[in-house]
């Protein structure tokens, strides 16, 4: 009888072949994962990846079975040498978060469960919703209002505008799209503003030029003033003032905007108010750091992540939507393979893919849920704190030495400040500043990062890492000036 290649295994999984041989290597693959973060000031903060391991990379499409024990073992020599650089202690570039020790611990069961995350009816729905419910209570939100969880903040931020698009458009654009909309629908936020929310305005199919950039003061934060002749030129103009984008730090200094009087002015125009609140929305686990955000509470939407300032691992954020039935309007559908019933696995009340686009989702909520019943909020604030004090710290380090310029007084956690040589002019001083960035990385001496400021490019640092020692900055501030010391005598 002649076998098809179908026929070969019909009753073969894609199991272990050998389950205690299995277990070994996964009982020592957590050992060294252990390891590996528990010892990892002793190592370079990042280190590029060599020409030979780019090329073994680049190997061919596997056609027969390699292996676990080989494939773990590339992974061991080819990968895991070679990370970002984020769960060490001096990195401090853009802002990423560090992760958390028992991070490997939810993740693995996560993994274990393989949850799709999407609707039905079983425990990891509800869990999402118990953490939902918890960021209602961190940020003020009422009872009612509706979440979800994100990869991170601008995902969040494409999912609050487009319920603000949808509700403010004046016509159904789910049914016939934005051009329906009577009028042009403007936006606006900070020229601070993280690009994310430009992309996210391209996305909903309303353009970057929608995006209004107002003048900001010398904190940083949006000027309201220039914000309200900002809408009232855009009426007169014909066009459609229908959302602003207020800022809870600000990716380049940290800067807070007037929370409370842009809520205001929302109020008062009949605007949508978004909050993108990144890594500042958690300055509400802090009792000191509260009050910087009054008015967060006030917003109609809120995106922020738990990979920034509650340090779990990416990637996860959560967007929050005061009004239920309007972000439900903005997402739900039920076609009959997805018909929700009063009974079995199709039950389970809402479920997540009526808040967003994503009906495939993962079990984001389980790290941030083990971490919260680890550690408890103030604990994350004390953290919080913690961070912004090194902030500060590492800012009187830098005024303390002639060589060092500091280019803004931190507002959180984000230091900015440049090597500045006596008689070099911009340009050299531009460029130099680049050059020691690049060096201090690739020493894995420390990992900022860059940015300009005032038209001078700064030397940035984002502190969302709960391992950092003071002493990190000690050295982070001998280690700019032994580097620009080197290159300018050079």
């Amino acid at each position: 009888m002649q076998t098809h290649d179908g026929d070969r295994c019909p009753d073969e999984s894609l199991d272990p072949q050998n389950w205690e041989a299995f277990r070994q290597l996964a009982h020592g693959a957590l050992d060294e994962a252990i390891s590996y973060v528990q010892q990892v000031r002793e190592t370079p903060v990042w280190q590029p990846v060599p020409e030979n391991v780019k090329h073994r990379l680049k190997e061919p499409l596997p056609l027969t079975p390699q292996g676990i024990e080989n494939t773990y073992c590339d992974f061991r020599e080819l990968i895991l040498p070679y990370p970002t650089g984020n769960i060490h202690p001096r990195f401090w570039g853009w802002v990423h978060g560090t992760g958390l020790a028992t991070g490997i611990l939810s993740e693995m069961l996560s993994a274990a469960m393989n949850s799709n995350c999407g609707g039905r009816d079983h425990g990891a729905l509800y869990v999402e919703r118990t953490v939902i419910d918890w960021c209602r209570h961190i940020i003020g939100y009422p009872s009612e209002a509706s979440g979800v969880l994100v990869s991170g903040t601008s995902m969040g931020s494409v999912i609050g505008l487009a319920v603000a698009r949808n509700a403010r458009a004046g016509c159904d654009v789910r049914a016939e799209g934005i051009r329906c909309a009577p009028k042009a629908l403007v936006t606006y936020a900070s020229k601070e503003a993280h690009s994310s929310v430009g992309k996210a305005l391209e996305l909903l199919g309303l353009g970057h030029a929608s995006l209004r950039k107002i003048a900001v003061d010398e904190k940083r934060a949006i000027r309201p003033e220039a914000l309200l002749e900002a809408i009232k030129e855009d009426r007169q103009a014909g066009r459609e003032p229908f959302c602003v984008v207020g800022c809870a730090g600000t990716v380049n200094t940290g800067a807070i905007d007037d929370l409370a009087a842009l809520a205001k002015i929302c109020r008062d125009e009949r605007l949508w108010f978004h909050v993108d609140g990144a890594f500042g929305a958690l300055c509400a686990l802090s009792d000191s750091l509260r009050p910087l955000i009054r008015g967060i509470e006030l917003s109609d939407s809120i995106a922020f992540d738990f990979h920034k300032w509650l340090y779990v691992q990416y990637d996860a954020g959560c967007v929050l939507v005061r009004d239920r039935q309007l972000h439900s309007n903005a997402f739900a559908t039920r076609p009959d393979y997805l018909r929700h019933l009063d009974r079995g696995l199709a039950g389970g009340g809402e479920w997540f893919t009526d808040f967003g686009p994503e009906l495939s989702r993962s079990f984001r909520a389980l790290k941030v849920w083990f971490a919260l019943k680890e550690h408890g909020t103030r604990r994350f604030g004390e953290m919080i704190e913690k961070n912004c004090r090194q902030a500060r710290y590492l800012a009187r380090l830098i005024e303390a030495d002639p060589r060092l310029e500091l280019l803004a007084e931190p507002t959180l956690n984000i230091v900015c400040f440049r090597y500045r040589p006596p008689g070099a002019n911009g340009e050299d001083v531009d460029q130099l500043n680049r050059d020691i960035v690049a060096d201090l990385q690739e020493r894995g001496m420390a990992a900022p990062s860059t940015t300009r400021l005032n038209g001078k490019v700064a030397i940035r640092v984002a502190i969302v890492n709960h391992r950092s020692r003071r002493e990190d900055f000690d050295l982070l501030a001998r280690s700019v000036v032994e580097v620009g010391n080197q290159r300018t005598s050079g």
